[in-house]
Order: C-alpha cells, then sequence, then structure tokens
C-alpha cells in the first residue's frame, strides 16, 4: 500500500512513525506499507542467509544483515530489503546501513512482486547497488542482477535445483535444492 503526499518523505519521516511492527518503506519520497511475510519466505531468507554468510563472514569478504533493518539510500530512498551484504563497513552507522550495499536480495511476496521487479530495481540501480538478486519462491528461481552504468542486467539465472554461481564472486555456491525443501 502507498500512501499519498504532497511532499517527498525522507528518514527523518520514517523515523518519527510509530514503532508498531509494520514494515515501512520510503522509495523516491513515496511510504510503502506492507504485511509482514509468510513462513515459506522466511525460511528461504532464513537457508539463504546461512549459505551467504558461510561465504562472506567466515571469509572475511563482507557482514549479513536481513529484515528488518533499513538501508538509507538517499534523501528519499529507505529500503528494508529481506536480504543484504556489506562489504565496506563505514555503510554500518547506530541507525542503519546508509549507502549502498553490495548485494540486495529481495524474495517475493505478492504483495511486494510489482514493485520488487520494478521500483525498487530502478531505486537501487540509482543508488549503486552493484547486485541485486530476485528469489522467487514459486518459480523456485533466483535472478542475478549487476548493475552496468546506470541499469541492471541479468548475469545469471538458475532454476530448480541447480547451484548458482556467481561471476563476481566464483567461489560462492549457492545451493537452490536447500533452499526450497
Amino acid at each position: 500500500m502507498a500512501e499519498s503526499v504532497s511532499r517527498k518523505l525522507t528518514y527523518d519521516d520514517l523515523a518519527d512513525m510509530p514503532d508498531d511492527g509494520l514494515r515501512r518503506e520510503i522509495l523516491d519520497g513515496v511510504l510503502f506499507v506492507t504485511p509482514s511475510p509468510v513462513p515459506m519466505h522466511q525460511r528461504v531468507s532464513k537457508r539463504l542467509v546461512r549459505q551467504l554468510e558461510e561465504y562472506f563472514e567466515s571469509g572475511g569478504l563482507g557482514e549479513i544483515f536481513y529484515a528488518p533493518l533499513d538501508v538509507i539510500l538517499g534523501p528519499h530512498d529507505v529500503a528494508e530489503p529481506d536480504i543484504l551484504v556489506v562489504t565496506d563497513q563505514a555503510l554500518i552507522t547506530k541507525r542503519a546501513i546508509e549507502g549502498a550495499p553490495a548485494l540486495v536480495v529481495e524474495i517475493l511476496s505478492p504483495s511486494t512482486a510489482n514493485r520488487d521487479r520494478t521500483l525498487k530495481r530502478v531505486r537501487y540501480a540509482a543508488a549503486g547497488v552493484a547486485e541485486y538478486w530476485i528469489v522467487d519462491i514459486q518459480r523456485k528461481r533466483i535472478e542475478c542482477l549487476t548493475l552496468r552504468g546506470e541499469r541492471y542486467s541479468q548475469s545469471v539465472v538458475v532454476e530448480g535445483e541447480e547451484r548458482l554461481v556467481h561471476p563476481r564472486w566464483p567461489d560462492l555456491t549457492i545451493d537452490l535444492a536447500a533452499l526450497w525443501r
């Protein structure tokens, strides 16, 4: 659900909202409120986080975070990605992640799928997020998008029980079968 206002909202507006457990994001100055994810979404998220932690954190390459956590991408963009990888510790502040993570992962839900594929894709690219992965539980598919210039292009797509090997991180292998079990 998007709420209409006469001006673009900022992180300060978000911080002034009640702490009522609802998921709120500001994208291009517009507030979006979404319901909590369903259990399967959370299972897939947890399983993917474990695999990403094994590579990034065990190897000292970065830190994994997951929702709920604000990511301040710019004055009018505060996202709450399902999973993110921060390789630059300077982005981690007391209030949020401030700047573009190395990787953002969105796991599609019926209430957010269209926004994840369109508006968030544009806003993440504009902020300079180098890698954007879209996880589609229904299709058992991960689409990896790499920022090239100002837009994303598809770098890897894996489905079913394949293994994801990404050209940016060739030693990282994601076992899709483990995500869907």
